[in-house]
């Protein structure tokens, strides 16, 4: 299966062709937001602030900047602050812009204190943002295949068609990418309890394993740490109220997602895996947060797999930005939630339960559709204006 996508100089291919501003630090975000809003077609992401925040947490945001400007989706980047080096260490110039410097796209940078103030930074921005467009607007597309793909996915609102059609779909979908030497990343570790054993054989190294257990006891510990066991807040209400009994029952049709294939990596949110196949992200259940990593580590197409048997007639699926660069597919393998929400989603997976299909040809349906999408065919949510606040996934106190 073939499509038509944007080789970038780094040699990854992109399925749309983005210019993204950057705001490195909370001082640019006004003059960011601006910029975008007059240069048509350009697209702006501002961070939480980085001031209070740990190192860890400084580093991930750094990550999730750096990784969208060397998204594959993005054809050339705007870096804009208040000065060169006035934050912490990890958005300093050289760290920061280099790191984005080094996927060879057209990048240029703004600092106000070059310019003389926010109303002359505004008027150059503008001047460079256009610029660019114009230089990523000069890329073509090229033939590629599935093995030139970063696929990541999550589930939601499970229920037993989760785990019985529309998981096992992606699954197909993953192994397919991955056997064509493409790039498959899945997620939730909360959504792995139970089930976290199963997955553990499954990683090429013992030391990857062992980062991935160790997450998933996190998680339980922080749970009992505030008095709570996480089996009474997950399964939540959604999923009982489709059928869902317990948490191990959740997981176990939700790593149906992650097909057959070994895994490489436990990655921290917005990591960049350091080779193709499929890899696990350590990250919570939020589309808004976890659409926004995958998209920072590599992702150009994310899956959002809904169970959702509480969905009623007339009910708009979340068709938000969060991916920002990357486009997000809605799918689902329940017939009745299609069937009410069909003007929100791109794909049913229904037909392995209402006609007996095997998920290897739902699968293989569910590629050819990537495929088109990937080519320049719009997801349902492309074609909404609709903007929502995209936060990056923090673990540590802020002061």
């Amino acid at each position: 299966m073939n499509f038509l996508g944007y080789k970038r100089p780094d040699g990854r291919v992109g399925i749309r062709n983005h210019t993204l501003i950057i705001a490195n630090g909370r001082n640019a975000a006004n003059l960011g937001a601006l910029i975008s809003k007059s240069v048509q077609g350009a697209k702006c992401f501002v961070a939480t602030n980085e001031n209070g925040r740990g190192a860890d947490d400084r580093a991930a945001i750094a990550r999730t900047l750096t990784g969208l400007g060397n998204n594959p989706n993005v054809g050339a980047v705007l870096v804009v602050g208040a000065k060169r080096d006035g934050s912490h260490e990890e958005f300093f110039y050289d760290a920061f812009v280099g790191e984005i410097a080094g996927s060879g796209k057209p990048l240029e940078t703004l600092f106000m204190d070059e310019c003389g103030g926010f109303d002359a930074a505004l008027g150059a921005g503008v001047r460079k943002a256009r610029n660019l467009l114009i230089a990523a607007s000069r890329a073509e597309r090229v033939r590629a295949g599935l093995g030139d793909l970063f696929l990541a996915v999550k589930c939601g609102y499970s229920d037993a068609s989760s785990g019985m059609a529309g998981n096992p779909a992606v699954g197909h979908l993953f192994d397919s990418v991955v056997d064509a030497g493409g790039t498959a990343v899945f997620s939730e570790t909360t959504e792995v309890i139970g089930a976290e054993h199963l997955l553990s054989k499954r990683f090429t190294s013992p030391c990857e394993a062992a980062k991935f257990l160790a997450a998933v006891q996190r998680v339980e510990d922080e749970a009992k740490a505030l008095g709570k066991d996480i089996r009474t807040i997950n399964p939540i209400p959604a999923n009982i109220a489709a059928g869902l009994s317990t948490l191990e029952e959740k997981s176990l049709g939700a790593i149906a997602k992650a097909g057959r294939r070994p895994l490489g990596q436990c990655l921290r949110y917005a990591e960049s895996p350091k080779s193709r196949g499929l890899h696990f992200m350590d990250s919570w259940m939020s589309s808004s947060v976890l659409f926004l990593g995958f998209a920072a580590a590599g992702s150009v197409l994310n899956i959002f797999q809904v169970g959702g048997g509480s969905f009623g007639k007339g009910q708009m699926m979340p068709t938000a930005n969060a991916g920002v660069v990357a486009p997000t597919i809605f799918m689902t393998g329940n017939p009745r939630t299609f069937e009410n929400t069909g003007e929100d989603m791109d794909f049913s997976a229904a037909g392995i339960l209402t006609e007996r299909r095997p998920i290897s040809h739902i699968g293989n349906v569910l590629c050819e559709k990537v495929c088109k999408i990937a080519g320049g065919e719009l997801t349902k949510g492309e074609t909404l204006n609709i903007e929502e606040v995209v936060e990056v996934y923090l673990r540590g106190a802020c002061f």
